[in-house]
């Protein structure tokens, strides 16, 4: 912080010029350069300067002027706090590794992230900005009035024209000379601190040595503005030198108005003016009413006015090209970190000698434009919010960092904790809006629309995320208390792990899992055959940024577990035990289906996946279309076989899970893919068959645990917004023996308990379902009590049952319809259906078998999902 605004966290602290650590090079490397100055020179000199600032001279008899002095002492209090509790932040953090280019902005950054970092680094820059005008405007107020044409006084030297616009060119003049001599490089200024500092040490002892010396005298006042000065007669002040009666009068406080801006003072508005200086000598014992009436006061009660106001030109000098080289060494270093691109590049330029003059220029204009306001107490308010929100980031910052308690933050500094980390947030935010609630929700606001466009910009990932350390310090905290024994029914959610061979041909089905998770686990695996015994290196890690850019583009909330394992098989074995953690493991396993179908490849269609033809993304990152192999040609091996396929789905089975089977999801209407409402889509069904179709189990109309599961898992696609206008359709098949209308009660009733919303219809059932053959265990359907002919001819007749009712509407009253909508309109078609997948015979033998007769019965049905529950997941009751 690099002006007079900022005493205790001047920008040398953090790392700018002349301080303990040297900011970047040209080429922006980073690395401290050799230390060139001593700590006298380096920080201690600085620092002063930035604390015996113009405020002193000008503004700390206004101070007790209007406050008095027991309620400055208290100002000076609360602000010392403030800047001491900030200050333990800045030495945790200075003291647990470098501080580069940038102070307080890269501290802010590199900690809270770009987003945050760079917001709050830009207003710090403004900051800067502000108190670099802060400081000439003072100038411009001390010079005038000593030469101003409407000075008062026998001492003053009537040469300089004053008014608005005349105070502007004088600040703009001085501007000149200040940005001239910053442009030229910062070593022309930090030469000229040491000197800077003798003249004004000196003259600070010559005004404590006048407080004593001088006696009692009258002190001729400025006239008030919009005033004639000779019209009106002179004002006098009546300095009075110690005197106790003068102590007494001068405890209590005695706020006016500001003869500069007309405004009624006020304990907040008299502190913005305070904290831009904290600092100065308290000699309020020894003055009257002079202090509310003339702001340089100072002057006139000196042995010898000239050498305050050598002080005071020298320190508003010094302070205003200190403002603007740390304005311009911070928007250089968030130039360099280019997270608002074009915007900043030409302050990017810097000299031969490493001087970002291009950033110089860049203040120049800025400060110019402040200048404007051309009041200096206007100024304090907003510099002074802007000072408090940078503050208050720091110490946010190093909260931050103690509360992750990651092992990395070790400061060798250890006089703080959390306490007070957090006593400086609230303590910054609580003074922000005491002094001024519109500057400070203006500053907040200003902050959250720069954190948001950084954010929609995206920024760099390597510099750490201490809101990534946050996450997963609560999120393991609160994994340690999902207790998985206190799982009830009526919680239950999908928690689903999509096994995925090449995501160019799974994209749809990415997205349909991530519509059927319901707020559960989603988790994307991938088995990568090999035996690491005879690799040189794990080829399974360098994966994992390939799978998480696909996340992102295919914008599903899912995690990524990749595996190594001689086959696929004991691969997805290896997933469905160790994916997740604690109470967040998959219970459902979600595949594609095993046909001959031939791959698409969905990164050329869709849109999120289009990138440049050069094959590299923003960033210069490779390509997604390059990080994955291109879909297996047609007739080509596969790394999985129809037994192995099989023998995965009874795998998940044996293990409790869920298991889900997709097929020509491909065809999926897109806009039921997308992440809108869907209001506007085409009118979709949603059949669900949730009956054996290949077995009827138990009668035709009973509804086992698995059918209620496949209710369960359409009824939650139902509730994704992109499915909100396709109808949900409950097919139930009636027997020979059962009279049309008894099952579809009962199931109704059922739905009502349920809260199921969706129309019933029931068909009649095909043909081989009627033989009263007793049960027998299920998954032996193939080959017991049936040959293979009639077990494909069941599976042929059930298929041929399910086709026939897509694309049939309802003629009301839940019962079937013609293939006429009503006013003669072709009815709408389905969507999507869900059928009953049976489980794999007890033999694996006849696992091929039970794969043909799936595909019989699930071919031309368009998207279908074959799915088997084994676990409840409804509930009727509270």
């Amino acid at each position: 912080m690099a002006s007079e605004s900022s005493p205790l966290l001047a920008y040398r602290l953090l790392g700018e010029e002349g301080g303990a650590f040297p900011p970047t090079g040209a080429g922006g490397s980073g690395v401290p350069s050799a230390r060139k100055l001593s700590t006298f020179l380096g920080v201690v000199v600085p620092t002063v300067l930035s604390m015996f600032s113009i405020v002193v001279f000008l503004r700390i008899g206004f101070v007790v002027g209007h406050a008095g002095l027991l309620q400055a002492l208290a100002m000076l209090l609360v602000a010392y706090i403030i800047l001491a509790l900030t200050v333990l932040s800045v030495c945790a953090i200075a003291t647990n590794g470098a501080v580069r280019g940038g102070g307080a902005y890269f501290m802010i950054s590199r900690t809270l992230g770009p987003e945050v970092g760079g917001s709050i680094g830009l207003m710090f820059y403004l900051a800067n900005v502000c108190g670099c005008a802060v400081s000439l405007l003072g100038l411009v107020e001390s010079v005038l009035d000593v030469f101003g044409a409407d000075v008062t006084g026998a001492s003053g030297i009537r040469v300089l024209p004053q008014g608005y616009g005349w105070n502007l060119l004088y600040g703009s003049l001085l501007l000149g000379l200040v940005g001239g001599v910053c442009t030229l490089g910062a070593g022309l200024y930090a030469r000229a601190s040491f000197l800077t500092f003798l003249l004004v040490s000196g003259s600070l002892a010559s005004v404590l040595v006048s407080f004593v010396a001088m006696k009692p005298k009258d002190i001729q006042l400025a006239p008030r503005p919009g005033t004639n000065g000779s019209a009106v007669p002179p004002r006098y002040g009546h300095f009075t030198g110690f005197n106790g009666s003068t102590l007494k009068d001068n405890l209590g406080a005695g706020y006016a108005e500001d003869y500069t801006t007309g405004a009624m003072m006020t304990f907040a508005s008299v502190f913005a003016v305070l904290f831009n200086g904290c600092t100065g000598i308290m000699a309020g014992a020894n003055m009257s009413t002079l202090l509310q009436e003339d702001y340089g006061f100072f002057r006139g009660i000196s042995l010898w006015p000239p050498l305050v106001l050598i002080g005071i030109y020298a320190t508003a000098l010094s302070a205003s090209m200190s403002s603007l080289i740390g304005a311009s060494r911070i928007l250089h270093a968030l130039a360099q970190d280019d997270l608002f691109g074009v915007i900043l590049a030409p302050a990017k330029v810097v000299s031969g000698g490493g001087n970002p003059w291009g950033a110089v220029l860049y203040s120049w204009g800025l400060v110019q434009l402040v200048l404007l306001a051309g009041k200096l107490n206007t100024l304090a308010a907003v510099v002074t919010v802007f000072y408090l929100v940078a503050y208050a980031a720091v110490d946010l910052s190093c909260l931050s960092l103690e509360w992750a308690s990651a092992p990395n933050f070790r400061p060798t500094f250890n006089l703080f904790s959390w306490h007070t980390c957090l006593l400086g947030v609230a303590s910054c935010l609580l003074m922000m809006f005491l002094i001024s609630p519109g500057a400070a929700g203006g500053s907040l606001l200003l902050m959250g629309l720069l954190s948001a466009l950084l954010t929609a910009r995206g920024g760099p990932s390597s510099w750490g995320y201490v809101s990534q350390a946050l996450l997963f310090h609560q999120v393991r905290k609160y994994l340690l208390r999902l207790d998985v024994r206190k799982e009830h029914v009526k919680f239950w959610r999908p928690q689903l792990l999509l096994l995925v061979g090449n995501p160019r041909g799974a994209l749809p089905l990415l997205r349909l899992a991530n519509q059927l998770k319901k707020g559960g686990l989603y988790v994307l695996g991938h088995v990568t055959l090999g035996d690491l015994d005879s690799l040189p290196s794990d080829p399974v890690q360098p994966q994992y940024g390939a799978w998480l850019s696909l996340v992102d583009l295919a914008q599903v909330k899912a995690f990524v577990d990749l595996t190594l394992s001689p086959s696929v098989r004991q691969g997805a074995q290896h997933l469905l035990r160790i994916s997740g953690l604690g109470g967040m493991k998959p219970n459902t396993l979600v595949l594609g289906f095993y046909d001959d179908a031939p791959p698409q490849d969905h990164f050329l269609t869709d849109p999120a996946f289009s990138e440049p033809a050069e094959g590299t993304r923003e960033g210069g990152s490779p390509a997604l279309s390059t990080l994955f192999p291109p879909p297996r040609a047609p007739g080509s091996p596969r790394a999985l076989s129809p037994q192995d396929y099989v023998a995965t789905v009874a795998d998940a089975l044996k293990m409790n899970k869920n298991v889900v089977l997709a097929r020509a999801c491909g065809a999926l209407p897109p806009e039921r893919l997308s992440r809108g409402s869907g209001s506007s889509a085409q009118l979709h069904h949603v059949d669900v068959w949730p009956l054996n179709l290949l077995r009827p189990r138990g009668g035709p109309g009973y509804v086992d645990v698995c059918g209620l599961f496949l209710l369960q898992m359409a009824t939650i696609l139902s509730m994704v917004p992109a499915w909100h206008s396709a109808r949900l359709r409950i097919f139930l098949c009636l027997g020979p023996r059962e009279a049309p209308g008894a099952a579809e009660g009962r199931l109704r009733a059922l739905l009502s308990q349920l809260r199921i919303r969706a129309e019933v219809q029931e068909v009649p059932w095909g043909e081989g379902a009627e033989t009263g053959e007793p049960e027998e265990e299920e998954g032996d359907f193939v080959n017991g009590g049936r040959g293979d002919e009639e077990a494909e001819a069941l599976a042929c007749s059930a298929n041929a049952l399910v086709r026939a009712q897509q694309g049939r509407g309802t003629a009301g009253g839940g019962g079937p319809g013609g293939p006429e909508g009503r006013d003669g309109e072709e009815g709408p078609t389905t969507a999507l259906t869900f059928l009953y997948l049976p489980r794999p015979p007890a033999d694996p033998a006849r696992y091929p078998r039970y794969l043909a007769l799936l595909e019989v019965l699930s071919r031309d049905l368009g998207p279908t999902l074959l799915v088997h529950g084994v676990t409840p997941v409804t509930c009727t009751d509270l």
